[in-house]
């Protein structure tokens, strides 16, 4: 037993996940592979936030059948959301497979393997860290108290349970040793961290921690929910020179009656006026949001509500996508899902063709303008990165630049890229 490969699927929470089972099994002396026909253990890391993520994991999950039965010492191992508090159903599916394990649950795996190798595991392990990448995701809290009545997260990911600041600022530490420059801070609702811990502790007081790490010159998080979205955490993007200025706000739906339905205990009104807000405090954020076309009982009226958020805030990125029945959701014992998918996918492509016009005429006014861009890599012959403002800018290919932040000029823009020139390298 020599190798591993982990499939990932999902958010960022799946992919730090990921990563941190990774450091445990290249800890345990196995390397990883990008060929799953090749590994000796292969890893599902699953979503099911939306039936067409659930089709893909099924899919890979049933295509593996035939190549355990060829090699049946390999190890199939199945994580993330779709393995939820009992899985005897899934067992009676997925026969082939030898492990399953809720999100952040890596033990029944690091066990088997151990067994296979004939080591004892307790206590082997040092700790779990995201890649050392030039960036990095970093878990701060787990699970979801908001029970929003379209999603299956509180149900897979169990309830809130954030990190100590200290545990969370000797990894960044440890990272930042390893080459990281730039941290995100993740959660299903990051602006609630530290709600559950002893003290006064929050995403602000988090966010001012991490910052005094020498190493790290950016910092951004995700995911925030309007109503815990605070004074001192827009305060902080505005004033700590680390942190990006650059917040996700997920809206989900324009009409408050939709809204309501949904569970999202805010307004649209409510929701403008916290945008300006942010505006106001930082007049240089961008800010993207998430949204769901086609909820239970959505009308056509209720629809062009959402439609005029997106004309009137003009987001600088907005995540859509069709309503997804869940089952087990509130919505799926409470609503009918009687919106027809071929009216989801006309309003999800308003959506979509609206925003790109958006982001042409938001990115056409970066043309000739200098800015910080840190260079994460090479690709397709280009290397590439992020400014502050999370914006994607392409650049001649360099890789001496990758992990250096250099001085860009903005010589072409596009809906979902920029691409500049480097006038100066840090």
């Amino acid at each position: 037993m020599e190798t591993y490969n982990i499939w990932t699927i999902g958010c960022q929470m799946n992919k730090a996940d990921s990563e941190r089972l990774g450091s445990a099994l290249d800890q345990l002396g196995l390397s990883s592979t990008d060929s799953s026909a090749e590994a000796d253990v292969i890893i599902l890391n699953s979503c099911v936030v939306r039936q067409s993520a659930e089709n893909k994991v099924t899919g890979t999950l049933g295509s593996l059948k035939a190549h355990k039965r060829i090699f049946p010492d390999k190890i199939v191992a199945l994580m993330g959301c779709m393995v939820g508090p009992t899985t005897d159903s899934l067992k009676q599916k997925f026969p082939h497979v030898d492990v399953f394990m809720r999100p952040q649950e890596f033990e029944p795996l690091i066990q088997l393997i151990g067994q296979k190798l004939d080591i004892d595991t307790d206590g082997c392990l040092g700790q779990l860290t995201a890649r050392a990448d030039v960036t990095a995701y970093i878990p701060i809290i787990h699970g979801c108290d908001k029970f929003c009545s379209f999603c299956i997260i509180p149900y897979r990911r169990g309830r809130e349970v954030s990190r100590t600041v200290n545990d969370i600022v000797n990894e960044v530490n440890l990272l930042s040793e390893r080459g990281v420059k730039e941290i995100t801070l993740l959660g299903q609702n990051v602006d609630s961290y530290g709600h559950d811990l002893v003290g006064n502790e929050n995403l602000a007081t988090l966010l001012e921690a991490v910052s005094t790490v020498d190493k790290i010159k950016r910092i951004r998080f995700l995911t925030s929910h309007p109503n815990d979205m605070s004074d001192s955490i827009i305060d902080t993007v505005a004033n700590n020179e680390k942190v990006c200025e650059n917040i996700n706000l997920p809206f989900q739906a324009g009409d408050d009656s939709v809204l309501g339905r949904m569970r999202r205990g805010y307004t649209n009104a409510e929701y403008r006026k916290l945008i300006d807000k942010i505006r106001i405090k930082v007049p240089n954020v961008s800010i993207t949001t998430d949204l769901i076309v086609g909820f239970c009982g959505e009308t056509e009226d209720q629809f062009e509500k959402t439609l005029d958020m997106v004309k009137d805030i003009k987001f600088d990125k907005v995540h859509s996508a069709i309503y997804s029945t869940r089952t087990g959701t509130i919505a799926d014992r409470k609503f009918q899902d009687d919106v027809s998918d071929s009216e989801k996918t006309n309003r999800l492509k308003q959506i979509d063709e609206t925003q790109s016009n958006i982001q042409k005429e938001l990115n056409k006014d970066l043309m000739g303008k200098t800015m910080e861009v840190l260079v994460e890599n090479d690709k397709d012959h280009r290397s590439f990165g992020r400014n502050r403002n999370d914006k994607l800018v392409y650049l001649p290919q360099d890789s001496s630049l990758i992990g250096k932040m250099v001085s860009v000029e903005i010589i072409e823009t596009g809906p979902w890229s920029l691409k500049g020139k480097v006038v100066t390298a840090a």
